[in-house]
């Protein structure tokens, strides 16, 4: 499904001049949610749109200036209006020489259109009546499906014209489970840059039947000790330790405004034991949080932010990039055209390290496995943050002893991450939609296994 015709330039060139950087982003969404509780279709949403932007930034008095307005329509007498709206009567300069477009287009082996709605929601209930025919103790089973169809065109005063086709799936479950008035929860999710085979390459039947014992183990199990003790994140927990932990206080807006203390100045220091390096990668396959330009339209390309251990730099976008006197590194980013963009993360990842994984484990004396992480939150300011633990084992004498129940991790980001004493050479991936000032866009996180020597764990108190 075309959404968005590639834009005439002749209509664009003349009203980009006039301030020191200037853009008109144009977008077209189409966008379809299934929600499924209850053994019931709880809401359909369905909605398109289509509109653009136009942004102009200024230097002056040390800081740089933002001027933005935003319409629905993406036709010129749309983007004539927009700079009126922004500076009036002033006479545009000369047009702008713009280049050939530049694409972005992810193949697709099976477009969401082909499948019907009737279709998307008939797998949803079978997938519920094999969690309630399969599994006791069923409280709630939560299927959604998610798809979207984004296309985007850029076209800047440095004479960039970029268009993206952007498709993307999520399918996610969560089975509640209860005994004996004890609640517990299965979470399994699945997305990519891709189109429908998303649910052909991850079959949701065995994400189902992973959720839901996963909630029925953790009714049999004891709650977590609490307490300061030695914790391994292992691979499969996904990356939300590095992306709450430091990735936020690495956004070049926070370092800035002065709410990333820990980092601001220290470009070139240590900040990580010396095996340890972090990488902002918007260019891998497929990936939730992969684009071919950001939202400025800047080349995607993997951003160092800290190579052995020693901080090289942090995500940019135009703004406060231009704001250093440097060139973007490619992480602006914005919701929609009504949206600023700001800096953001893509696909962040710790790089695997020297370590054999089975080894730390079996190194760890007494403390916590963590194999699955729930949700997080990081206070930028001050660095402290805290994980919920999906799924996690007590671990004693390199042997896990039993699974564990209602702990989370607590702890402060630029210290725990000093701490870290042990980097696997393996690797895993986590998915999700990162909120930031007001705006979600989508994310993929990673980190081999990792052992921290000591870490607060909130549990139990024996």
């Amino acid at each position: 499904m075309k959404l968005l015709a590639l834009p005439r330039t002749e209509d664009f060139a003349m009203l980009l001049s006039g301030l020191d950087y200037g853009e008109f982003f144009l977008e077209a969404t189409d966008n379809l949610s299934v929600l499924f509780e209850d053994s019931k279709v709880e809401s359909v949403g369905q909605g398109s749109d289509a509109g653009m932007s136009l942004r102009f930034l200024k230097r002056g008095g040390g800081s740089v200036q933002t001027l933005m307005s935003s319409a629905k329509g993406t036709d010129a007498d749309t983007a004539a209006r927009l700079r009126k709206n922004l500076l009036g009567d002033q006479a545009p300069g000369r047009p702008v020489a713009l280049e050939p477009w530049s694409f972005f287009r992810p193949p697709i082996r099976i477009a969401p259109e082909e499948k019907s709605l009737d279709e998307k929601i008939a797998l949803l209930r079978s997938l519920d009546v094999l969690i309630r025919a399969e599994f006791p103790h069923i409280r709630q089973v939560s299927l959604s499906y998610g798809e979207g169809r984004r296309n985007l065109a850029l076209l800047n005063s440095e004479g960039q014209c970029r268009f993206q086709e952007r498709t993307a799936v999520i399918f996610s479950v969560a089975v509640i489970v209860e005994k004996d008035g004890v609640l517990q929860t299965g979470r399994e999710v699945a997305g990519a840059l891709k189109g429908y085979e998303i649910l052909e390459d991850q079959d949701p039947r065995t994400l189902a039947r992973l959720a839901a014992r996963r909630a029925l183990a953790k009714l049999e199990a004891p709650k977590a000790k609490a307490g300061e003790m030695p914790v391994i994140l292992a691979s499969s927990a996904g990356g939300t330790f590095i992306h709450e932990a430091i990735g936020h206080s690495l956004e070049a807006d926070h370092v800035q405004e002065g709410s990333s203390p820990a980092y601001k100045g220290k470009i070139g220091k240590t900040v990580a034991p010396e095996n340890l390096s972090v990488i902002d990668d918007p260019t891998v396959p497929f990936a939730r949080g992969s684009f071919g330009f950001d939202d400025e339209g800047v080349a995607a390309a993997p951003t160092v932010l800290v190579k052995n251990g020693v901080l090289q730099g942090y995500l940019h976008s135009r703004a406060t990039a231009m704001e250093e006197g440097m060139a973007s590194n490619g992480h602006g980013r914005r919701e929609s055209y009504a949206a600023t963009p700001i800096p953001r993360m893509s696909n962040l990842y710790i790089a695997p390290g020297p370590d054999n994984p089975a080894q730390i484990v079996k190194s760890l004396k007494s403390g916590l496995l963590v194999t699955r992480m729930g949700g997080g939150e990081v206070n930028t300011a001050t660095g402290d943050f805290v994980f919920e633990v999906d799924e996690g084992y007590r671990i004693e004498n390199g042997v896990k002893k039993h699974l564990v129940r209602d702990a989370n991790l607590l702890g402060v980001g630029p210290e725990t991450l000093g701490s870290i004493d042990k980097i696997g050479w393996d690797i895993g991936w986590g998915i999700g939609t990162c909120g930031k000032n007001g705006q979600g866009v989508p994310v993929s996180d990673a980190q081999p296994t990792i052992r921290i020597p000591k870490l607060l764990v909130g549990g139990a108190h024996e």
